[in-house]
């Protein structure tokens, strides 16, 4: 896999939003394409108590090892376990606080969201509320043409959680390949992006190498989503 150019310090820079899925990572790869901005670190949030990366269910050991194959630092941010709204705003306000006392000067971030104009506008405001920038490279594309273009450069992804009432569990621990994208049921977008589903990423050129995650189990949770669970190598 290819070496990740080295981060020259003279372009603004990007905090990035990392969920440890398939569009955080490839916001990462269309980030890095560009030659106006640099990718400072990656901003994670983590259940309180449960150590993995929230809705995704991703360990947070794995996202950590993302974060080295990224070459990229992870500031973590813990959420409660029941996080309401306002708890969120206030855990986001301080991790973005963090940030910029580490990074002087940073006011923009990036999300991988792709079409959820509701999701985009309440992002964009509450950043602007906290003196930032929201920025979202992936924003407007073709899912069906974006899932297959991520495939074909090389990302190696799992799903991780699947929402039950919208997809079969069956699909849980699925590799996100041109073979899922066949099986997926009409009405299901490409991506996930309306909740569907959620992702693990173990290998992709936004990385120095694979992480060659271990497979564990696949449980129910909350009588709705399906969560397989993924281990860091070792």
């Amino acid at each position: 896999m290819a070496e990740i150019a080295p981060r020259d310090g003279a372009r603004p820079g990007v905090l990035l939003s990392w969920s440890g899925g398939k569009d955080s990572a490839w916001t990462l790869q269309q980030l890095r394409r560009r030659d106006d901005l640099e990718v400072t670190g990656l901003l994670t949030t983590i259940t309180e108590g449960y150590g993995r990366a929230s809705m995704q269910g991703v360990r947070v050991e794995v996202l950590r090892a993302q974060a080295e194959a990224a070459g990229l630092p992870l500031l973590e941010a813990e959420i409660p376990k029941e996080c309401d709204n306002t708890a969120y705003q206030a855990v986001f306000a301080a991790a973005l606080e963090r940030a910029r006392a580490r990074w002087p000067g940073l006011e923009r971030i990036a999300f991988g969201d792709l079409f959820l104009a509701d999701i985009r506008a309440w992002r964009e405001a509450l950043c602007a509320r906290l003196g930032w920038t929201a920025l979202f490279p992936l924003f407007g594309a073709d899912t069906a043409t974006l899932a297959r273009a991520m495939i074909a450069a090389g990302l190696r992804t799992h799903l991780c959680c699947v929402d039950t009432r919208q997809l079969d569990a069956g699909f849980a621990g699925h590799a996100f390949d041109a073979s899922l994208l066949d099986a997926l049921p009409a009405g299901v977008d490409p991506c996930g992006e309306n909740g569907e589903f959620h992702s693990c990423v173990e290998a992709g050129p936004m990385f120095s190498r694979a992480l060659a995650l271990r497979r564990g189990e696949t449980v129910l949770r909350d009588g709705r989503f399906a969560y397989t669970d993924f281990l860091a190598p070792g």
